[in-house]
């Protein structure tokens, strides 16, 4: 792993020692010091502070035995480089070691003393007091070990640009450099972990687990960051609860009961060994063994945590651990600790103490003691160290000590480059080289294969190149990078899409056909017009019900034809608006019913009166099999089966809301109709019944214009098919709320088709053109179109007549043809209410109906055409 230290010093050329910071401390002086942070303890004691009285530093718990080894290590590799002629030769490294007692207000409070000379230089206070031979410089801080620590001392750290390197603390949080510039360290971050965490339960299959985190910026960015990895692989977790070692006991006891009553039996924790060690106790006071445990490297191999007592709980844990260093003569130097020779580091009587079990001549805690029902004997500090098992001589795998070991020599390594810079070949202004006896913290050995790699970016293999060497690669869309050097680009959530630089992601913006945007409101109105349009028409038509025209139109079936187009323009009004479950299982229902409901009228009155035109002899049969109590019955039957096949489609498959995630930078809100087969049924159904009403309009089209407007009828139903064909290929190829509005575009168009061809025309008339809405006009049109198709009748009738008189006789003279004359029943200049029809043989069509038995045979034919005909008419007309 390849530390960039930007040697970021301070001036270093006194090594006075201050006793600012903490009391118990490791120290030696040098030309150059570095700083160093180690959990010596596990943690403080909580005590209850007087407001009133004088601040007091809380008493640090609990010796650390791994903790002090990691010092070790630390004072192990300064010693090294002094002792080494090739590395910094003619220089002395000092040290000033603190203990952080793992908790934030400790670890601070010795931060202090590694930037008070940086902070009385920016304050500039030099005129007011000379402190400069009081407090010591520190070119770069070794620590701390726990993330949460380590965030806390980087942010004041970072202030002075002074250099920290972390051997313990994996928070990919850490990695932010606009937030820690900074920081730096020799282990990996969690999000490493935490995949593998996540592989490991896909590989066993399990699915169903507990997630335990501290509740700190170690736990909770790392079970984070294990949630969106579970995620992905559909696994599911049951609690997902924070833990601390300073919760309080009702809380830990609540804790193990969620777990004991889960029936999950994987828990995984992101935590250090202090805060899970409490609910471990209380697992083993329940003697909850039934689970598996799963650990981070925190608490994966704590001393805390491999107790005899804990052993029945915590046996079969699956830890990760750091990968393991080697440490030649540590072994040898761990042996020699001796609270005599090591002087220079408090903390060994402690250790010497903890270890043995007794305390030192002179120690501090041999007063408090005496207050202590448990008894020490006084040590000699002669003891044998090698004679006792403790944690501290565990060398066997070294990782964590390792890693300390490494940031010595990583800041060693940048010194050395310091010392060997050559003058006009340097990194700073000018080229020029820093003084290695005097550096100021920001002063930046640079000796890369390539340079950082900058947010929105990240590490490209080059082929062919070590893996030092590498180019910057954007990240893709819908991936970003907030921190320098990312080996990968983390995936935008769902919700979310990256920035144009790559850096963060920002919500994704939620569209649907609203109700507020200009397309969303012209549709609205558009709606709303048709309601009123068509509520309009209803109440002409109620008005004038009695008046001919409105009759002749069989008004009943009117009436519901006109309430069917209110509910049309109505459905599409449940399109518009952001999609619930409850209206996409609305809106195609209710227009799919609202257009059978409508065609199915327009059907049966269409063909009615064909059936009544055809009709050869009318009889009370055709006037009771079309009756009003049929008609009804057919329009509910055409109806029904719409509702039948919406019935059986929202019982099946009902649609539901949908977000689509698929396009960029946007979430689609739609409607997910369930079945596009039901769909398909439901329009096709409706196109299916507007074929046959084409067909009938098609064939009445001459029919006269007071029954059926067959014409209008035809071209309404033309515009309905061109719209619906349309419809298909739009509906197919749109997405996101354009295609809710091309649904509400098909949907208006054809109702706005049906009511206008239908409608308008008879409104016209009745509004505007009162002379036409009389019997007389009726009847007089009734009358031209009878007459019409009598002589149509009776020309086909003598051509017929004709054609055998001329294959019997093989005469090829031609008899004259019949005609047809419309006549008064007086002179030609008086009016008559009622027209005449004048045959060949000069009979009236009066006559012919009262006597047929006096006509020829051509004559009788025409009359009865005629005669039933006027009659069928009248009769329709009179309704």
């Amino acid at each position: 792993m390849r530390l960039v230290l930007y040697c970021l010093t301070l001036l270093s050329s006194s090594c006075v020692i201050s006793t600012y910071g903490p009391y118990q401390r490791a120290q030696m002086s040098g030309d150059i010091l570095l700083g160093g942070l180690f959990p010596i303890h596990f943690g403080v004691t909580s005590k209850g502070q007087d407001l009133a009285a004088r601040p007091q530093s809380t008493e640090c718990v609990r010796f650390n035995f791994r903790g002090f080894r990691w010092l070790q290590a630390m004072i192990f590799a300064i010693e090294e480089i002094n002792n080494s002629s090739s590395l910094l030769p003619n220089i002395t490294l000092g040290y000033r070691i603190f203990d952080t007692c793992n908790t934030v207000s400790k670890a601070l409070e010795a931060t202090l003393s590694f930037v008070a000379q940086n902070k009385i230089d920016s304050l500039n206070l030099d005129e007011f007091c000379n402190c400069t031979d009081h407090i010591p410089s520190t070119i770069a801080v070794v620590g701390a070990a726990g993330s949460a620590v380590s965030t806390a001392v980087a942010n004041l750290l970072g202030l002075f640009y002074i250099p920290q390197i972390s051997y313990a603390s994996s928070s990919r949080l850490l990695s932010n450099k606009n937030q820690y510039k900074s920081f730096m360290r020799t282990i990996p971050t969690d999000e490493y972990q935490a995949t593998a965490m996540a592989d490991f339960i896909e590989y066993f299959e399990w699915n169903w687990v507990i997630a335990v985190a501290s509740d700190d910026d170690y736990g909770r960015p790392g079970i984070e960051k294990f949630e969106n990895e579970m995620e992905e692989r559909d696994i599911c977790i049951h609690l997902n609860e924070l833990i601390s070692q300073y919760c309080e006991e009702h809380e830990i006891r609540a804790l193990a009961d969620r777990i004991e009553n889960s029936t999950a039996k994987v828990i995984v924790v992101f935590a250090s060994g202090p805060d899970i060690e409490p609910l471990i106790k209380e697992m083993v006071r329940r003697n909850i063994t039934d689970r598996t445990w799963l650990a981070s490297e925190a608490w994966a191999s704590s001393s805390l945590i491999a107790k005899q007592e804990y052993i029945d709980v915590v046996a079969g844990t699956i830890g990760f651990v750091l990968k393991a260093g080697t440490i030649p003569g540590f072994k040898e130097f761990l042996q020699q600790v001796q609270p005599k020779r090591d002087s220079h580091n408090e903390f060994v009587r402690e250790f010497w103490e903890e270890t043995f079990n007794c305390y030192l001549k002179n120690s501090p805690r041999l007063q408090e003691s005496e207050n202590d029902t448990s008894f020490r004997p006084q040590c000699t500090g002669e003891e044998d160290i090698t004679s006792v098992e403790t944690p501290y001589l565990d060398f066997t795998h070294l990782r964590i000590s390792y890693n300390a070991y490494v940031a010595v020599y990583s800041i060693a390594q940048a010194l050395q480059d310091i010392l060997t810079c050559i003058p006009g070949h340097g990194l700073f202004a000018n080229n020029s080289c820093a003084d290695i006896k005097n550096m100021e913290a920001w002063q930046v050995p640079f000796s890369n294969c390539s340079e950082d790699c900058e947010p929105g970016t990240r590490k490209g293999i080059i082929e062919s190149m070590p893996t030092c060497c590498f180019e910057c690669t954007e990240c893709s869309d819908g991936e970003y990078s907030n921190h320098r050097d990312a080996s990968v680009c983390t995936k935008c959530p769902n919700n979310s899409w990256s920035t144009g630089n790559h850096t963060f992601c920002f919500l994704k913006e939620i569209e649907f056909l609203s109700w507020t945007e200009p397309f969303g409101i012209a549709l609205t109105i558009c709606s709303v017009l048709g309601v009123i349009l068509t509520t309009f028409v209803l109440a002409v038509f109620v008005k004038y019900r009695n008046t001919p025209i409105v009759k002749a139109t069989n008004r009943e079936l009117s009436y519901v034809l006109l309430f069917s187009l209110i509910c049309c323009f109505s459905s599409s009004l449940i399109f518009i608006g952001e999609p619930q479950d409850w209206t996409c299982r609305l809106r195609q229902p209710a227009f799919g019913i609202s257009f059978v409901l409508c065609i199915s009228c327009i059907l049966v009155k269409t063909n009615r009166v064909l059936l009544v035109f055809e009709a050869k002899i009318p009889t009370s049969l055709h006037r009771n099999w079309w009756g009003l109590n049929l008609q009804f019955l057919l329009v509910f039957v055409f109806t029904f089966v719409q509702v039948m096949i919406c019935v059986v489609w929202l019982y099946n498959a009902p649609p539901s809301s949908y977000r689509n995630y698929d396009i960029d930078e946007i979430i689609f809100i739609t409607c997910n109709e369930g079945s596009m087969m039901a769909l398909g049924f439901l329009i096709g159904y409706t196109c299916f019944l507007a074929a046959i009403c084409f067909f009938f309009a098609f064939k009445s089209r001459k029919l006269p214009e007071n029954f059926t407007e067959a014409k209008y009828i035809t071209f309404s139903m033309l515009i309905f098919f061109i719209v619906w064909i349309s419809f298909i290929p739009a509906y197919f190829s749109t997405y996101g709320k354009f295609v809710s509005a091309v649904e509400v575009i098909a949907i208006l168009a054809s109702s706005f088709g049906l009511l206008a061809c239908i409608f308008f025309t008879k409104v016209y008339i009745i509004l505007f053109k009162p002379s036409r809405n009389t019997i007389e006009q009726v009847r007089c049109r009734t009358a031209a179109h009878a007459f019409k198709e009598a002589a149509k009748a009776t020309l086909k009738h003598g051509a017929v007549s004709r054609k055998r008189s001329n294959s019997i006789a093989g005469s090829s003279a031609s008899s004259p043809s019949s005609s047809i004359s419309l006549k008064t029943n007086g002179h030609d200049s008086e009016p008559s209410s009622r027209p005449r029809v004048s045959l060949a043989s000069g009979t009236s069509l009066t006559n012919v109906e009262n006597k047929p038995e006096d006509l020829s045979s051509n004559d009788r034919f025409l009359a009865h055409v005629i005669a039933d005909k006027n009659k069928a008419l009248i009769c329709v007309s009179c309704m």
